[in-house]
């Protein structure tokens, strides 16, 4: 035999921090957080820079220090310190609470096309919400086959392209501010003074519940974890990536939210801000400097490119993150399954399943832009919920710094000030967890359902997660479920389904149906989630597999 002689590729440091920086901080998180807090949110970024940012990534640069030879991220580093039981429920949680981001990632890459299209962020009157569902789903379907072709080369590409091309959008519209600012242009928030960056209410709920949305905003970098094992040397590189994030992340919170202030008036902002505010923004910039729509042409040809990147590394890396690194009795078999690429097929299919019924809950608001603005708050809950097993991990680092390996990268040198910042980190990601249940955007009319679907979900992700272990114990004596069971899950779909036509998700897909075709939806609908439970449930002693269900 011919020994092998070929060269591993290495992936840079460089790449690597695009990769991550995709799934960290983008135009978009400057929108939500300037919408919510006005010209406040400068003075939240810095806070939040200094007391959390610089922390949360230089914690995970010394955990990918600790662990370089890891490869499943949060999921290793879980399991290191706490056993496979606790990795896995950490893998699970981290994995599932990242699928509303999916789905919001997914709609922008929808929104990004509706303005190229139509040149406007007028989407509800092209398409209602059910259409926007529907083409949200093909955008999945569609990025599972481009990660099959392409394999890994995929996230590098768009990455770096998508990164690289998102952050000089910012440096320009930053630089065109200031550039308009020292010609005189007129500023359209006043008063513009050092007051109105000052909040006047800071311990009211519905300022305090805004912060969960920069949490979100922030995190990710964790999510770069996995490629340690493609870079050369990993314990010095990987933090060298994760401050070039820290870095870039300033400059784009700072800089941006001020210029943000300087076109739009914060204290009169659009409803619709949070949706297509990035879109406003690089329009007004260009018809103030005579270059009509093209900056906003431009700027959404770059967004698609962005979010599609960001599609695809999240898609990979958290589907890793689950799957890579967790003991096999804790999962369906179907689950571990990876194709002749080493991709985890149905990784993928299962993360679009479950992205579909949030989409499909969200779907029950009246509109796109509770939609959009829903799935924001909901990142702003789960998304901080999943990072404090991030923080876990490093307290126990730690507090028993014997027990694991030495990095060459430390983040403070004293243990026990070490562990008393993990402590700070942990606790106040909870909180702001916790009081991001208070659906910021809805009104009168929507309250009520906002704060139910952000109780159910998290609710939902927690029993879907304790469930898995319990399918892969039973499938150990043959299929999870018995045809008693089969009966009652079909009938329960349908009971849902029809619920869910009936409260209106689906009036603008199905209003010129007949009920008799209403029907036929339901029932094909319903066959297909049974069917796609009957397989990730059935026989999984060593590969048997049983059609008695």
């Amino acid at each position: 035999m011919q020994p092998d002689t070929k060269q591993k590729q290495y992936i840079p440091w460089v790449v690597v921090g695009l990769m991550d920086f995709v799934t960290v901080i983008g135009f978009d998180d400057i929108i939500y957080n300037f919408q919510n807090q006005g010209l406040v949110a400068v003075t939240s970024w810095v806070l939040m820079t200094f007391f959390y940012v610089i922390p949360y990534n230089l914690i995970v640069a010394h955990m990918g220090s600790t662990f370089s030879e890891q490869g499943g991220g949060i999921t290793s580093w879980m399991r290191q310190v706490n056993g496979d039981t606790v990795g896995y429920y950490a893998a699970w949680f981290y994995w599932i609470t990242g699928l509303p981001y999916v789905v919001d990632v997914a709609n922008s890459v929808v929104i990004s096309f509706g303005w190229i299209t139509n040149g406007n962020g007028d989407i509800q009157s092209h398409m209602g919400n059910a259409w926007f569902g529907v083409f949200t789903a093909v955008v999945f379907v569609l990025f599972i086959w481009i990660q099959h072709f392409f394999k890994n080369k995929s996230l590098e590409w768009m990455s770096t392209i998508g990164g690289g091309a998102m952050f000089i959008m910012t440096v320009l519209f930053v630089v065109m501010t200031f550039a308009g600012l020292a010609h005189g242009n007129p500023i359209a928030t006043h008063p513009f003074k050092f007051s109105a960056f000052m909040p006047k209410h800071f311990f009211s709920l519905s300022f305090l519940s805004t912060f969960g949305l920069f949490v979100f905003a922030m995190n990710g970098s964790e999510l770069a974890a996995p490629y340690t094992a493609d870079m050369k040397n990993p314990a010095k590189d990987f933090p060298k990536a994760l401050k070039m994030i820290a870095i870039m992340t300033m400059f784009l919170t700072l800089l941006g939210t001020f210029s943000l202030g300087v076109y739009f008036n914060a204290h009169h902002l659009p409803n619709d801000l949070k949706m297509n505010g990035s879109y406003y923004a690089f329009q007004a910039i260009g018809q103030q400097f005579g270059m009509g729509n093209a900056l906003m042409y431009l700027f959404a040809v770059v967004q698609g490119i962005y979010m599609l990147a960001q599609l695809a590394v999240i898609l990979d890396a958290s589907t890793r993150v689950f799957l890579s690194d967790v003991a096999k009795r804790f999962m369906p078999r179907q689950l571990t399954k990876k194709n002749s690429d080493g991709l985890p097929i149905n990784g993928y299919w299962l993360t679009t399943i479950l992205c579909a019924v949030i989409m499909a809950l969200g779907g029950m608001l009246p509109k796109i832009n509770d939609i959009f603005n829903w799935l924001l708050n909901l990142n702003g809950i789960v998304s901080p919920l999943s990072t404090m097993f991030l923080f876990w991990a490093y307290m126990m680092v730690r507090k028993n710094p014997g027990r694991f390996p030495k990095p060459e990268y430390t983040y403070i040198k004293n243990d026990k000030l070490g562990l008393a910042v993990g402590t700070w980190m942990l606790v106040v990601t909870f909180l702001l967890a916790v009081l991001g249940f208070f659906p910021t955007d809805a009104d009168e009319n929507t309250f009520a359902l906002m704060l139910t679907l952000n109780i159910l979900v998290p609710i939902g992700m927690v029993a879907l997660g304790f469930s898995m272990p319990w399918i892969a114990k039973r499938q150990q004596h043959g299929n999870a479920f018995g045809p008693g069971t089969w009966w009652a899950l079909a009938i329960l779909m349908v009971i849902g389904l029809v619920g869910l036509v009936s409260y209106g998700m689906y009036t603008n897909l199905l209003v010129h149906l007949s009920v008799g075709l209403r029907g036929v939806f339901i029932i094909i609908v319903d066959a297909i989630l049974v069917w796609l439970i009957a397989y990730f449930t059935k026989d999984g002693r060593n590969g048997v597999v049983s059609s008695d269900f």
